[in-house]
């Protein structure tokens, strides 16, 4: 298999790592069209939009709009006929993700200035959120976990989950994810359609405060498109893992902790870093032993063979400034004393410390919600959370004393922006 193997002390190392970094993201004017086109009927023809691009993109066919609600006596049952295994393995995940949410509430606060003026901030739960939930190359009920109990740890409301149903088969892991997260509805949609009907409501789905959770590149662009008209998360490229090992970690684990991104999408990005030329080549070793075991073997294969990579590199602080700067979404941190690394890590959607945390405990079960950054916006952007089903509202309460004492600094202010009715405003309250 041809996999990239780039050297860090190379003179074109800076050339060739953005090289293996770059993605099409394929934002390109045809598919913004589609996207806009979608939008536009959703919003003018509401319910019918929905029904006809259903029958459309996902290949089966509403008698009416009711019918891309799922009952929530199907929700239930679904739950209860479920396999006691897949059961308790959602009920553990699910109690680990509530459990690691709780910490992440904020809180109201205050304090009084020395003019006795209160100051404060409030925190208000979102009224409505739309989650959306893939359903076209697999099926993602650890997306429903993540997604929807972060909202009900912050206290939002309502929930409204969409999720296409490809030929109109539902997946019984998914709706059970939902009954047991506490999603409020679930609707048999998705792409552009389900997007533009939660941010602008139809007949029968309303319009929500903010849309959260990943999508293929139309859903991606429509939620770039009703951004201001709701809130979004961020918007997701394909899933990265980068791993740094000192050669100590046996080359399977890290071949099949590759595998683990690489089976998500053919755009999905792996890359290890390496201070063992020779380890590198054990890696490639175990790659070319697993990879006929596994089931999405091609998908895996196009992955690496397109934008997977291994980089050598001489010492510890030099794959720590190439992790910071490709600032991955998973960064595996495979080394002894992983702890000292951890410090140093300053861009990364989440990090994985030690050779027994792979990435794929915290897909499922570990307890950090497992939306984050990609491409590069881990140098920004923060995983998914509470705080972002939460909103801040600034509380400025001024005695007469403290309006007084704050007028004149407010007028000078404003007439040096030259907008005199401010500077009036806060002078009328001076006292004589």
């Amino acid at each position: 298999m041809n996999i990239r193997t780039l050297n860090a002390s190379s003179e074109s190392f800076d050339q060739a790592l953005n090289d293996l970094l770059s993605w099409d993201e394929q934002d390109d004017l045809a598919i913004s069209q589609t996207v806009s086109k979608i939008i536009s009927d959703v919003r003018q023809q509401g319910d019918s939009a929905l029904i006809s691009y259903t029958k459309e993109l996902d290949c089966w066919s509403a008698a009416s709009a009711d019918e891309l609600f799922v009952d929530s006596e199907l929700l239930e049952n679904t739950w209860i006929d479920l396999p006691q295994e897949q059961k308790n393995a959602l009920t553990i995940a699910a109690d680990r993700i509530s459990a690691y949410a709780e910490h992440q509430k904020l809180e109201s606060w205050g304090f009084d200035d020395e003019y006795g003026n209160r100051l404060g901030q409030k925190v208000t739960s979102l009224e409505r959120v739309g989650v959306y939930v893939p359903g076209g190359k697999a099926a993602y009920p650890s997306s429903v976990l993540m997604n929807v109990i972060a909202a009900k740890v912050a206290g939002v409301s309502e929930i409204v989950m969409v999720t296409p149903t490809p030929n109109g088969e539902l997946n019984s892991l998914v709706l059970a994810a939902a009954w047991l997260a506490g999603a409020d509805k679930v609707i048999r949609v998705g792409g552009a359609q389900a997007v533009a009907a939660l941010a602008y409501g139809t007949e029968t789905v309303p319009a929500v405060d903010k849309i959260v959770g990943p999508g293929n590149i139309f859903v991606a662009t429509a939620k770039k498109m009703v951004f201001g008209r709701v809130g979004i998360d961020m918007i997701a490229g394909p899933s990265e893992i980068l791993i740094i090992c000192d050669g100590k970690t046996d080359p399977d684990w890290i071949a099949m902790d590759l595998f683990s991104q690489a089976e998500h999408d053919e755009n999905a990005q792996s890359i290890l870093i390496s201070l063992d030329a020779a380890f590198i080549q054990k890696v490639k070793s175990s790659i070319e032993k697993l990879l006929p075991t596994m089931e999405r073997s091609a998908v895996i294969k196009a992955s690496l063979e397109n934008r997977g990579g291994f980089i050598y590199t001489r010492t510890k602080d030099e794959a720590i400034d190439i992790a910071n700067k490709i600032s991955p979404e998973h960064l595996e941190l495979s080394v002894a004393n992983a702890d000292e690394w951890t410090g140093k890590i300053k861009n990364a959607g989440a990090i994985f410390v030690g050779r027994y945390t792979p990435e794929a405990l915290g897909d499922y079960c570990a307890g950090p919600n497992h939306v984050l950054p990609t491409s590069g916006t881990a140098r920004f952007c923060s995983p998914l959370g509470v705080y972002d089903f939460q909103k801040r509202t600034s509380i400025i309460n001024c005695s007469k004393t403290g309006s007084s004492a704050l007028s004149d600094t407010a007028s000078v202010l404003a007439r040096g922006e030259a907008l005199t009715a401010h500077a009036k405003s806060a002078e009328y309250r001076k006292l004589r």
